[in-house]
């Protein structure tokens, strides 16, 4: 079976790249440098983190805390081919300890799409990957009843989580499950697109995804948000016809062009460097 947060067995690693879309470049984490930070790269210092540093014992005077070494691949608006194409075949080129694989979501929101054929392609992306590099974490989708645009999405992202971690069990794959990380269901958790995360939301997926690898993680990511006064019902008319008129209105007009928001957006991190933690 897929492991789990429960299951996963304590393991080191020595490099980490990262595929997808926005969700994995980290779209609505923002850097103070201007570049989007993101769980995938949170992750990576939390797994350089794990890696014994000089002076600890048994360790040789060539073990080196930065030896770790972190690509990210992921571009915003990806489609699952377009992951395929562009970000696989580097993968395989790089060759990491870790490889996390998060792709489908933006072919699942579109009209008219099949969760079951977007899966097939996703297995035959695991089965290319599992035989090229060392482990394979996948990720599944979140669960979207809280947020407006894609509620009536549920049961296709439902479906496609349920092939996602299928595929995990036949590849063992570790699985990052985000539909089962009730925290992020809480509004805070999400960006004012309501469509990407907020930086504490990326924390805590990241936070996740290190307990999923059996890494000693410095907090719950399902730990309680703090209380917060109850909105009214014109606030929330307010914040609803803010993030139409910003938002959703944008988001429909690139859709009717044909154009998506990583067109002409390069990966932020296409080589494997040491990370600077």
């Amino acid at each position: 079976m897929a492991v789990d947060s429960r299951t996963r067995r304590r393991g080191t690693f020595g490099s980490y790249a990262a595929l997808g879309d926005s969700f994995t470049e980290g779209v609505g984490d923002p850097g103070p440098d201007g570049t989007y930070v993101g769980w995938a790269d949170r992750l990576a210092v939390l797994l350089a983190d794990q890696l014994p540093v000089p002076g600890e014992p048994g360790m040789g005077a060539d073990t080196v805390h930065g030896d770790f070494r972190y690509a990210n691949l992921a571009i915003r608006g990806r489609l699952l081919d377009h992951i395929v194409e562009e970000q696989i075949p580097r993968a395989r080129e790089l060759a990491p300890d870790l490889v996390t694989f998060c792709a489908g979501g933006n072919d699942i929101i579109r009209p008219g799409s099949d969760p079951d054929d977007v899966a097939e392609r996703f297995e035959r992306a695991v089965a290319d990957l599992s035989g090229a590099v060392g482990t394979v974490m996948v990720t599944t989708g979140f669960d979207p009843r809280n947020v407006p645009v894609l509620r009536h999405l549920r049961g296709k992202i439902a479906t496609y989580t349920a092939h996602v971690r299928s595929i995990a069990d036949r590849y063992d794959c570790p699985v990052l499950d985000l539909w089962s990380l009730k925290s992020v269901q809480d509004r805070r958790a999400w960006d004012s697109d309501r469509l990407h995360l907020s930086p504490e939301g990326h924390t805590r997926v990241a936070l996740r995804a290190g307990q999923v690898l059996g890494l000693d993680v410095p907090a719950d990511p399902d730990q309680p948000w703090p209380p917060q006064a109850p909105r009214g019902t014109f606030e929330v008319r307010r914040d609803d016809i803010h993030w139409a008129r910003e938002h959703l209105v944008p988001w429909i007009g690139r859709r009717l062009r044909g154009e998506s928001s990583g067109d002409h957006v390069a990966a932020k991190r296409p080589d494997l460097l040491p990370l600077k933690c």
